[in-house]
């Protein structure tokens, strides 16, 4: 996906995150992320933003920690979550080509800015969901190619670094297929960091997830749960996943 791709996302779906919490209210639970509140998603979601605006803005080359959300709530705490957002959105667009700043995933990107630019896009599109939790909706649909850049961000990016907790004390392999687009991960899993290859192998599968890109995106991602039809073979794979992917 190109950068331009990446920032519209993050604006239309930062928008919707902002209307949903508006509507759902700032109190309300959130089912996906227990212990949240609304107002608890509009502080994180914030911070984020303003935490990626400012590696972009001002060319910072090594990590900082998330900047403070202020103690609001209702329409204070949700202008706060927009102006943060315009911010972001704004600078990634107003950002030249070649700014050079940190990031964290292994994963090559083509550029700092790219990195920037999906990293968030995603970020927002989950946490929107969040928010039709909330609000008791159901989620709205996420473009196939979006959803499976999602799916390969989540599996090579985040689940290859040290932290990931999705182990298994013998090797498995764990297959992603997605119908609507084709794309194919193998996901070998052992006691160390999984590794994901592109495309399928001719390893033997121990479980396969199957479907459409947007439902492989929101189940991964933890956000609808791993199990049903699309789900084959050794289910405690499909359990270990739910349990211990969170991000």
């Amino acid at each position: 996906m190109e950068i331009t791709a990446y920032v519209k996302t993050l604006e239309r779906e930062g928008e919707l995150l902002a209307e949903l919490a508006e509507r759902a209210g700032t109190d309300a639970l959130v089912p996906t992320c227990p212990q949240w509140r609304v107002a608890d998603l509009l502080r994180h979601t914030g911070s984020v933003h303003r935490w990626a605006a400012g590696f972009v803005r001002e060319c910072l080359l090594d990590p900082v920690p998330f900047p403070d959300a202020p103690e609001l709530t209702g329409g204070e705490l949700l202008a706060w979550f927009r102006e943060g957002h315009t911010d972001l959105v704004r600078t990634l667009v107003e950002a030249p080509a070649d700014v050079q700043c940190w990031t964290f995933l292994p994963t090559a990107a083509p550029s700092p800015l790219a990195f920037w630019a999906r990293r968030q896009a995603h970020e927002t599109a989950v946490h929107r969901m969040d928010a039709e939790a909330a609000l008791g909706v159901v989620f709205s649909p996420v473009a196939p190619e979006f959803a499976e850049d999602g799916v390969d961000e989540l599996l090579t990016g985040f689940h290859a670094r040290p932290r990931s907790r999705v182990r298994t004390p013998e090797p498995r392999v764990l297959r992603i297929r997605a119908f609507d687009t084709g794309a194919v991960w193998t996901v070998h899993l052992s006691a160390e960091p999984a590794r994901t290859v592109l495309g399928a192998t001719d390893d033997p599968v121990d479980c396969e997830v199957s479907g459409e890109a947007g439902w492989l995106y929101a189940a991964l991602w933890n956000r609808l749960p791993l199990a049903g039809p699309g789900v084959a073979g050794n289910l405690g794979l499909a359990r270990l996943w739910s349990e211990a992917a969170g991000i």
